[in-house]
């Protein structure tokens, strides 16, 4: 894949469709090899192709700076929590994952209610949907546990009085992000990974045709 010709539009737009239950690469591998890269054509492709194949390792990443930011200020790791998982529900596949297990606990303890909890049905036309897929969680828009979630974490993060702190947690691990995506040298497995997940994604848009 030529990563040059993907804009931070389609990079956003994977990364909220794409997979995120997978585990993250083994230390030895994220470690592994560092380069300067020789362009800026090859550091932007460099950047994007890391950010891909390494966003589980990102993630988990970052997580554990704010960790170490909020050791003081234990309100602070529940804003944190909060925000994580208002960021993490912009995400198709968390959203319906976090639903499904949500929904499967409600009904061991009331079935009524979980069928309640369920997403209504889109109209079909022709086999297709008659508009673009709407990501429901627990019965209702994704846009609504978003604003709950976001709403909570920013009263919380001013209680707290943690909010400097954060910000400058969030910058450390945003700044090692860019450096270890700039410097780590893609290998043929993450070139190998992306022709998969390619392949899958199309295969996915078909069988739903």
């Amino acid at each position: 894949m030529d990563w040059s010709t993907v804009s931070a539009e389609d990079l956003i737009e994977a990364l909220r469709e794409v997979e995120w239950s997978s585990p993250p690469r083994p230390l030895s591998e994220f470690f592994s090899r560092f380069t300067f890269p020789r362009s800026y054509s090859k550091w932007s492709s460099r950047l994007k192709c890391n950010l891909y194949y390494y966003r589980t390792n990102y993630f988990i990443m970052i997580v554990f700076i704010l960790g170490l930011g909020f050791l003081r200020r234990p309100l602070a790791v529940l804003a944190a929590a909060f925000t994580a998982l208002s960021i993490a529900f912009l995400n198709d596949s968390f959203a319906g994952t976090f639903s499904e297990k949500v929904t499967r606990t409600v009904r061991q303890m009331s079935p009524h209610l979980a069928a309640k909890m369920r997403p209504p049905l889109t109209p079909v036309i022709r086999g297709r949907p008659s508009a673009k897929r709407t990501i429901y969680i627990c019965g209702r828009p994704r846009w609504v546990f978003v604003f709950i979630f976001s709403s909570v974490s920013f009263i919380l993060w001013f209680v707290s009085c943690g909010l400097l702190s954060v910000l400058w947690a969030l910058a450390i691990g945003l700044l090692a992000t860019v450096l270890h995506a700039s410097f780590r040298t893609p290998n043929l497995k993450a070139r190998l990974n992306t022709f998969r997940e390619e392949f899958r994604a199309v295969w996915r848009n078909y069988s739903e045709l």
